[in-house]
């Protein structure tokens, strides 16, 4: 008889304290690719598995086209209509831009997890960096991740691309203090106030995150970039929740004090220079999964799983 994985697979069953505050899990696998190591960097080793709606997994699309590895790591998508077996490949549930997996033809993510440790107890989450050669996940850490992509594969790249540093040793101090802060009270606090199951738990989470758009939108006064005079991870990191800020936590997560595009015309300029001048930015946000995913994944928040039309435009032109 098979284990039963829905615990780990339903995204109905959420981890909350005994106030209804949401707490996420850390994530499992977490080997570095180095060279001389266990994972080694070489071309079309390793493969990851995204979703578009998934803003830690943006995280990792972003980097990869930045570094140029598109033909060094492949990627795989999955469909944004994560149900009761986790997240599907298309060829159990067909969607536009979603693909099969091509490694195994494997069904939903779990699937992946469980051939790398059967007596794996953890959820079922994106991204999922995998090496092809041993068969198993080196790290399901979208921070570690992009780290990776930063610097193990330079030797395998153009010069032009090796020379990019999301991390430069300068800032790494100010990024590591910006992160922090940003990944409590926005990256996660966004999903603190839509988890939340009792309104102390929701308020508890909701101001906060406003008062750090409020520090986010002084910092950005006249600048180009979040930290520093050039663009880093501290931006990639910011700028995935952001770019869904309006089209989904403002009413699906409850974050509704202010939009983006209302409310911070800093954060609103920033925001969109990155999508719009950067191919990075824009060529890994596909807001039909976005949208999709949350409001159909979430029976608990949007029971009718019905999927708004708006905010039009998605985001606003330049």
């Amino acid at each position: 008889m098979s284990r039963d994985v829905s615990g780990q697979s339903n995204i109905d069953i959420m981890k909350r304290e005994g106030d209804g505050s949401f707490k996420r899990a850390p994530s499992s696998f977490r080997n570095h690719i180095q060279k001389g190591g266990q994972f080694s960097p070489e071309r079309d080793r390793y493969h990851l598995y995204v979703s578009y709606a998934c803003p830690w997994a943006t995280r990792t699309l972003i980097t990869r086209k930045l570094k140029g590895l598109d033909e060094i790591i492949p990627v795989t998508v999955v469909s944004p209509r994560m149900g009761e077996k986790g997240w599907p490949f298309a060829n159990v549930d067909q969607y536009p831009a979603a693909d099969v997996d091509p490694l195994y033809g494997a069904e939903h993510v779990k699937d992946l997890y469980l051939r790398a440790d059967p007596s794996y107890g953890g959820r079922f989450t994106v991204p999922v960096l995998w090496d092809k050669k041993k068969e198993t996940i080196v790290n399901n850490e979208s921070s570690e991740i992009i780290r990776i992509f930063n610097t193990e594969f330079n030797d395998l790249i153009p010069a032009d691309e090796a020379k990019i540093d999301i991390y430069p040793k300068e800032l790494r101090e100010e990024i590591d203090r910006v992160n922090d802060w940003v990944y409590d009270t926005i990256n996660n606090g966004v999903y603190k106030a839509g988890f939340a199951s009792t309104a102390e738990a929701y308020e508890a989470a909701v101001y906060p995150l406003f008062e750090a758009l409020d520090k986010v939108e002084k910092i950005l006064e006249g600048k180009e970039f979040f930290v520093g005079n050039q663009l880093t991870e501290a931006d990639i990191r910011l700028w995935v929740t952001i770019v869904r800020f309006d089209p989904v936590y403002v009413r699906h997560f409850k974050c509704n004090i202010r939009d983006i595009r209302n409310g911070y015309p800093n954060i609103n300029r920033w925001m969109k220079d990155l999508y719009w001048k950067n191919p990075a930015f824009k060529d890994s946000t596909n807001f039909d999964h976005i949208k999709t995913h949350y409001f159909w994944s979430h029976p608990f928040i949007n029971p009718q799983k019905i999927v708004p039309v708006g905010p039009l435009p998605h985001i606003q032109p330049l």
